[in-house]
């Protein structure tokens, strides 16, 4: 028995709803277990809203060894989990579980994965100011890491002021409604896309949005989203005159640090950069 589980293949999987298709996280993961022997595969799953605690239990039934949980979930399945690593519990958003002994562990790699995206492009945030559109988990993700940073200021702004008030007082940050964003103009250094939007047929306000700020000051704008056509978030940029980076470079920083908790295995980050080229 021993001997037949040492060439058991592992399986991970991505959880999301029907956005996980076009996610280049099962290609990148695939690859990268190809290229470093590893015996694993990496599958998409989509799955209902109401069904999600179900979901989670499946990772036991179906000895899944670990998961990346993607928006709109990266909330809610907090309650389903059996315990939470301290930087997750703190942003209170979850991206990556890790399944050992029955137990189903959360984690967040998002934030040290735009820490790294930063890094890569010499932008340092530490007393400079920020905007942030969007106030669901991957926004948490961001509102930690630039607040850890030693950003100035972080505005946090959405559609809905509960959450961007609640938001903004969790890490240190400054609420204000998108449509206040128009009226009354903010000057930053950094603005950070932390929505699922990115082209105008997903969304006309925020694409309308997009199309009307201007931030004479802004340095680099920052979309979380990858491989969008028609990015209005990069043809904000190039209006403001500003420098344009996608979420790919993080999903790469994310994903090496997921893998290590999976496997525990260092593998160089060029790796995953190649498995998305």
């Amino acid at each position: 028995m021993d001997e037949a589980l040492a060439f058991q293949k592992k399986v991970f999987c991505i959880i999301s709803n029907q956005r996980v298709f076009r996610s280049k996280s099962p290609a990148m993961f695939n690859a990268v277990f190809n290229r470093t022997g590893i015996n694993g595969a990496y599958v998409p799953f989509m799955v209902d809203e109401d069904k999600i605690g179900k979901a989670l239990d499946s990772l036991k039934v179906l000895n899944i060894s670990g998961a990346n949980i993607t928006a709109p979930f990266k909330e809610t399945v907090l309650p389903y989990l059996d315990v939470l690593s301290e930087g997750a519990n703190i942003i209170g958003a979850v991206n990556t579980i890790v399944c050992k002994g029955g137990r189903l562990k959360g984690y967040n790699t998002n934030a040290i994965g735009i820490m790294d995206a930063l890094n890569q492009v010499n932008f340092d945030i530490t007393g400079k100011r920020a905007l942030i559109i969007g106030t669901g988990g991957a926004a948490r993700a961001v509102a930690f890491i630039l607040n850890w940073l030693r950003a100035e200021s972080i505005v946090i702004s959405g559609r809905d002021s509960e959450k961007s008030s609640s938001l903004a007082e969790r890490f240190s940050g400054l609420p204000q409604l998108l449509d206040d964003l128009l009226t009354y103009p903010l000057s930053v250094d950094l603005i950070v896309n932390a929505t699922p939007v990115s082209s105008i047929d997903e969304s006309p306000l925020l694409s309308d949005f997009a199309d009307n700020f201007k931030s004479s000051r802004c340095q680099l704008v920052f979309d979380l989203n990858y491989g969008r056509r028609n990015n209005i978030w990069q043809a904000l940029a190039k209006r403001n005159n500003s420098s344009f980076l996608d979420g790919q470079s993080a999903l790469a920083y994310q994903a090496r640090r997921t893998f290590l908790l999976w496997t525990g295995r260092e593998v160089p980050q060029e790796e995953f950069l190649r498995a998305l080229s």
